[in-house]
């Protein structure tokens, strides 16, 4: 049965460096909830605090409600997927994944039938007297998960589990990997610095920085309302414009910005007033190439420079047409029409929509 996790006040130091600063997050029974964020932000120590392998200096750790924090890692019904696999490889895939209902010394009959049933949920029950070094990286993978889930745990921890394979076996192994978990109706906490891993598999996301959380919520909120410029630029691509609030009217925002005033009918950031300084996210797939409609605001004369040509796509520098000191900004065109390459420039018009205009806080 799928169990609540939860963090509250967790803090552990290594040294003088606070890995995790007072973090606290709540993981609903049943969800894939991921843990993202830069090398060093304190996912994996705090992956690691919930499996049991570091003690927290402070806070409280709980599954199913129950306070875990001083238990040792073997009691806790978790099942830990390590970026290396930590594959036997002695030893067959049949004794990999049986190993440990071995040490948990279960009826041979039970090892028999869990076994065979892991392998067949991640399909992998025909290599069961292979070797790990006979196997892809994508199928050792899939081992590594079943030795996870025969123990039949009642939260599974990933730990970039992913890292170590090719984009082609990255992608297959995503829907996989939700396949499984909703399958088993598990709980899982899967630490990732993969953007598009985390948006496309997730139910919700927590984003980390530094040791802390910048923002929690499901991947649709993070990607196209962050809470501040760190989430804004660590979640896919943006371009991000210093400005100064205007006006709000209506309830929509007035932002003066070196390329002109902006309007946004994004919500605002919390403590914001006329005349203070704000930065405006707008993502590169939301700045669109062509006549706006009539009455559009947000929208300028430019100039396309320094096109890449992805066939299905193409990346845009966006300059303002007059030259002025505006930065450039990145536009991403779906089925181009016109690609501009490095020698020239071409003259076009460009807008956005107020709900893609996004404040931030500056």
């Amino acid at each position: 049965m799928a169990v609540s996790v939860g963090c509250e006040r967790v803090v552990k130091t290594f040294g003088e460096v606070r890995a995790v600063d007072d973090v606290t997050l709540a993981v609903e029974p049943g969800e894939l909830f991921f843990l993202l964020g830069p090398s060093g932000c304190g996912k994996t120590t705090l992956l690691r605090c919930i499996a049991g392998f570091c003690e927290p200096d402070a806070g409280v750790l709980r599954i199913g409600g129950a306070d875990i924090t001083r238990v040792p890692p073997h009691r806790r019904g978790t099942g830990m997927v390590f970026q290396s696999y930590a594959l036997w490889p002695h030893l067959t895939v049949w004794q990999n994944v049986a190993f440990g209902l071995e040490l948990r010394r279960r009826p041979r009959e039970e090892i028999r039938r869990r076994v065979g049933e892991a392998l067949e949920r991640v399909r992998m029950a025909d290599r069961a007297r292979q070797r790990p070094n006979q196997l892809s990286g994508g199928q050792q993978q899939r081992v590594a998960l079943a030795r996870a889930l025969v123990i039949e745990p009642t939260c599974l921890l990933l730990d970039e589990p992913l890292s170590n394979l090719d984009a082609k076996l990255r992608l297959e192994m995503r829907a996989e990997i939700r396949r499984i978990c909703k399958q088993a109706g598990l709980t899982a906490l899967y630490v990732t610095h993969d953007q598009k891993e985390a948006l496309s598999i997730a139910d919700r996301v927590a984003v980390l920085r530094a040791g802390r959380v910048e923002q929690c919520g499901a991947p649709q909120e993070v990607y196209r309302r962050p809470a501040n410029r760190f989430v804004a630029g660590f979640i896919g691509e943006t371009n991000v414009l210093d400005g100064t609030l205007a006006a709000v009217d209506a309830g929509r925002a007035r932002v003066r910005t070196a390329w002109g005033e902006l309007i946004s009918a994004a919500p605002l950031p919390p403590g914001l007033a006329a005349g203070g300084a704000v930065a405006v996210s707008i993502r590169p797939e939301a700045i669109r190439i062509g006549t706006e409609p009539a009455g559009m605001p947000n929208a300028f004369d430019a100039s396309l420079h320094h096109t890449v040509y992805l066939g299905e796509m193409a990346q845009h520098e966006v300059q303002r047409a007059d030259g002025a000191g505006a930065p450039a900004l990145k536009a991403f065109e779906l089925r181009p029409r016109v690609v501009a390459r490095d020698d020239r420039s071409h003259r076009t018009r460009i807008w956005v929509d107020p709900d893609d205009v996004v404040l931030v806080s500056a």
